[in-house]
């Protein structure tokens, strides 16, 4: 679907250089900034239409619009703020939290947000079985609340979650067993949106099948039409050929109305493809731009805000994979052949930074005192002559069809890094996978010597990333270090969050001694808007809500 602008192609380049905004035509723009159409380019299809499904930020982009969680976030912050639930606490012990609902909110098929409605939602993904137990379907149930009523195998982990209570219609009670840092974050992740209880009781005569890497979404997450949220917008159509999900105004949304009547998601997975598609007029915004187009794309008259950082790029080992990966001193040697600083000013958007420790500065628990690892490429050869590693072979692991905040251009990314380990002695052999599923499912079951991978925090909270990565043994990383599992165990289980910040640092110290992985750089990802919109606020989060968009008239 094209843009309806009459004249739009025709007079482009010539409003670009005189540095008038583009606008459309009458009928397009309401008195108040609306319109018909709001087009975005996504680098990636959503997996399902329903968010409690899914672990990847291209589902969550879309089902965000429609699905509104109990906490959410204070617009373009990690500050935690009230969602669906005005208020919310919890006793001493932080294993009961209380939530008052919002009053008068209805869901898209014109149900009632209630205590018992909320229940139900965490009771369904409590009582889930089968299928639902793969990590590829409850992934964040699993990684915030444990396991379930009744775990189907030993290698999913105990429940925490403990139950929910309705002590009236506008309050909901969740206990769990132990305290946790994923609370009270977690409750503001798209993964445990509201949903309706019309659709909760669809959605259990139609489930998932297969098993292992062979999972079968249930029917309704495919296609629009039972899903039903609060959102401000509505899910009406998913037209998987076409790469473009549809959503529409949802007039009886209980909050501030959404500016423009129609939003659609259409996937271009090149960047490229996404600044050509902007350029031409053929969509209104895009995500992920490559560093290099930000000063073309501004320089002609388009807005490109950056997002604060929030993210993290690293080079994984596994070191059940390979067993020189198991000496300290090659691990240290990998680290000392790395040039980060030539990727950060090569590959990254002004602000990226080179990282000394798998967070990011802006999350509480960074520490100043870690073991740092300088561009060194003769400490890097004498490690490896003292190791007896010189002329090592690894396989590296990169990613195709894909972009990601932390990781603009995997391939290019990649060629820095092999050029920088040849240097050294380390002779690397490339295996280049597509993102999804082949990647993740190949990097997750320990498939790769060395690989490049990221993460976008869900929340302000150290155990969001190294509770991720290090929190008890995987394949992906392959190692054994009970001192870090016992020391990551404690902080996630200690309700002070003074407390817990402490133990945060000592945990990144810990782990660049040890050193699983080279944690790369962080990156303030851009996302790019025509220039008759008005954008919405961005977000560290990649958490934007596009019923802020508007068209300028």
């Amino acid at each position: 679907m094209r843009i309806a602008r009459p004249m739009a192609a025709k007079l482009f380049a010539a409003v670009l250089a005189i540095g008038l905004a583009v606008t459309g035509c009458a009928s397009e723009r309401g008195e108040d900034g609306g319109g018909d159409s709001f087009v975005f380019g996504a680098p990636g299809d959503p997996q399902s239409l329903d968010p409690s499904l899914a672990s990847d930020g291209e589902t969550f982009r879309v089902t965000r619009q429609a699905f509104e969680t109990l906490l959410d976030h204070e617009p373009g912050t990690t500050q935690l703020t009230g969602g669906l639930a005005e208020e919310w606490s919890s006793n001493d012990a932080g294993t009961e939290w209380t939530f008052r609902l919002r009053e008068g909110v209805t869901f898209h098929d014109g149900a009632e947000l209630t205590g018992e409605v909320v229940c139900a939602n965490f009771d369904r993904w409590y009582n889930w079985s089968g299928t639902y137990q793969n990590p590829t379907l409850s992934y964040y149930w699993q990684t915030v609340f444990g396991g379930f009523a009744e775990n189907g195998s030993e290698d999913v982990p105990e429940a925490n979650y403990a139950g929910c209570s309705a002590p009236d219609p506008l309050t909901a009670v969740i206990e769990v067993a132990e305290p946790s840092a994923n609370y009270p974050g977690g409750f503001s992740l798209q993964a445990f949106a509201i949903h309706s209880p019309n659709s909760l009781e669809a959605y259990a005569s139609d489930e998932a099948g297969g098993e292992g890497e062979n999972i079968t979404f249930p029917g309704y997450s495919q296609e629009a039409g039972t899903v039903a949220g609060t959102g401000p917008y509505e899910i009406t159509e998913w037209n998987h050929s076409g790469g473009e999900v549809t959503l529409t105004r949802f007039d009886d949304y209980w909050g501030e109305a959404a500016h423009v009547e129609e939003l659609v998601f259409r996937t271009i997975p090149e960047e490229d493809g996404r600044r050509q598609a902007l350029q031409a007029g053929d969509i209104h915004g895009y995500d992920l731009v490559a560093p290099a187009d930000v000063a073309t794309l501004e320089a002609d008259g388009f807005q490109v805000p950056v997002r604060d950082v929030f993210n993290l790029l690293y080079l994984g080992f596994t070191q059940d994979g390979h067993e020189a990966l198991g000496d300290l001193r090659v691990r240290q040697a990998i680290a000392h052949a790395l040039d980060r600083e030539n990727i950060v000013n090569s590959q990254l958007p002004d602000g990226g930074v080179v990282a000394t420790q798998f967070m990011p500065d802006t999350v509480d628990g960074y520490s100043e005192e870690v073991t740092l690892y300088e561009h060194d490429p003769g400490r890097a050869r004498d490690l490896l002559t003292q190791a007896d590693r010189t002329g090592v072979e690894f396989d590296f692991c990169y990613p195709t069809e894909v972009t990601r905040p932390y990781m603009p251009a995997p391939a290019d990314i990649y060629e820095l890094l092999r050029a920088d380990l040849q240097e050294v002695g380390i002779r690397v052999s490339p295996i280049a996978l597509p993102w999804n599923p082949d990647y993740h499912e190949t990097t997750r079951n320990g498939g790769c010597d060395l690989y490049l991978l990221g993460w976008t925090g869900d929340f302000n909270d150290g155990y969001n990333f190294l509770g991720t990565w290090f929190a008890e043994p995987t394949l992906e990383w392959g190692f054994e270090n009970e001192e870090l599992f016992g020391l990551l165990t404690e902080a996630r289980t200690e309700p002070d969050p003074a407390t817990r910040v402490g133990l945060y640092q000592q945990a990144n110290e810990l782990v660049m001694d040890y050193l699983p992985g080279v944690p790369i750089s962080s990156s303030p990802p851009s996302i790019a808007f025509s220039p008759d919109v008005e954008p919405p606020t961005v977000s560290p989060l990649t958490d934007e809500n596009f019923a802020e968009v508007r068209f300028r008239e």
